[in-house]
């Protein structure tokens, strides 16, 4: 993990968590600038499939989650919502990478 890589992923989780409280100009892109950095300096080869994984279900539980308690009348803080969302733009970046460098490692071995 280089030290870029371990400021992007710090500043990039308390953007999100920041982005219920304040607005941030500009934050969907400097999430998924941020969420990029992550994905290629943060995860080892040794460490794809279970980023993938992780990537998985927090996607499913912050997409999933949030609509089953739409769903069921339950009403959580505008505030929870937007980080949520913030978050998943986060985390994606960083699986899209690690995913497309997962991909381009198995075809080479093949």
């Amino acid at each position: 993990m280089t030290d870029a890589g371990k400021w992007a992923f710090i500043i990039g989780v308390i953007l999100a968590v920041l982005s219920g409280f304040f607005g941030v100009p500009y934050l969907a892109f400097i999430l998924l600038v941020l969420g990029l950095i992550v994905g290629f300096m943060n995860i080892s080869a040794k460490e794809e499939q279970m980023h993938l994984i992780a990537v998985i279900a927090l996607l499913a539980i912050g997409i999933g989650g949030l609509e089953a308690l739409s769903v069921l009348g339950v009403s959580l803080a505008d505030w929870v919502n937007t980080v949520f969302a913030n978050f998943i733009v986060f985390v994606a970046a960083s699986g899209l990478v690690v995913a497309i460098k997962a991909v381009v490692k198995s075809g080479q071995e093949s």
